[in-house]
């Protein structure tokens, strides 16, 4: 069990992709506030195993302790990486990465950290998704794919996320799910829960997606009781590029994205790039 001062607050961002410079240029202005901010990662740092591992070198540097959780791009294999790793091989080799950064991951011991309100524990997960989360008026995952293809819209993952040795997708969902579910049954109850998953937990924040086809690549209705089931005070995620704060349940669902250029030029960048998700100690 990790622990660290209760001085500083609790950050998290999602969705940085520095394959773009001009969120390379965002990565160079993210700070902490005091020199014992914790920062939450949650997923799609970059495409490729050097542009992760230089990220979260420099934001291990700055922060006192980093959380990085893995989205679909971190998981993609591209010709131009240098690490041609697929499925579970490339996960573990992230894992890897981190460790050596002395950055946590979803399968390190859930660290406690301690704020104005009390301790909580963060539990960094890896779930993916299993399609479930279905396009309305279709009632079967063929069903929603064939709607989402007729609509052009289809995820990237479908032609770079190798689920190996997994046969699909959905086999390394529910096997991470199972897992997932063991290790926050051994802990709830002992302290509330931070949940950060790069997918959302729920299928409510995808209602509002410009496609709502894409929801499917999503998430999986089997996380949906988790925030409840598990004692959650709060679950923090990225993936739909849609920033916000939403309550579900009575728990506060915080969505940290920062997405790409397009999007954050038309919508304006906040001014926190980090947002402070819960308060430290200090006066």
């Amino acid at each position: 069990m990790a622990t660290d001062g209760t001085d500083g607050d609790l950050l998290a961002v999602s969705d940085l992709h520095v394959a773009y410079e001009e969120n390379r240029a965002i990565v160079e202005r993210l700070r902490p506030r005091s020199e014992g901010d914790w920062l939450i990662v949650a997923g799609d740092v970059g495409d490729v195993v050097e542009d992760v591992e230089r990220t979260l070198t420099l934001l291990s540097r700055r922060f006192a302790r980093v959380v990085w959780v893995p989205g679909n791009h971190e998981l993609w294999t591209l010709k131009r990486d240098r690490h041609p790793l697929r499925g579970v091989a490339r996960y573990e080799h992230l894992v890897e990465v981190c460790r050596a950064l002395g950055v946590l991951t979803p399968e390190d011991p859930y660290p406690v950290w301690t704020g104005a309100r009390g301790s909580v524990r963060i539990a960094p997960l890896f779930t993916l998704y299993d399609y479930s989360f279905l396009t309305p008026g279709t009632s079967t995952p063929a069903e929603s794919m064939a709607a989402a293809r007729a609509a052009g819209v289809v995820c990237s993952d479908e032609h770079l996320l190798h689920p190996d040795p997994h046969p699909t997708r959905e086999a390394w969902c529910h096997a991470r799910v199972s897992a997932s579910e063991q290790r926050l049954a051994a802990v709830a109850g002992d302290l509330p829960l931070v949940l950060v998953n790069h997918w959302p937990l729920v299928r409510e924040p995808t209602r509002v997606l410009r496609h709502p086809q894409f929801a499917q690549w999503c998430g999986t209705e089997r996380t949906a009781d988790w925030h409840t089931r598990f004692g959650a005070a709060l679950v923090v995620y990225g993936h739909l590029h849609v920033p916000r704060t939403t309550t579900h349940d009575g728990v506060r669902f915080e969505e940290v994205s920062i997405g790409y250029p397009r999007e954050w030029g038309h919508r304006g960048l906040r001014e926190d790039l980090a947002r402070v998700v819960l308060r430290g100690a200090r006066a």
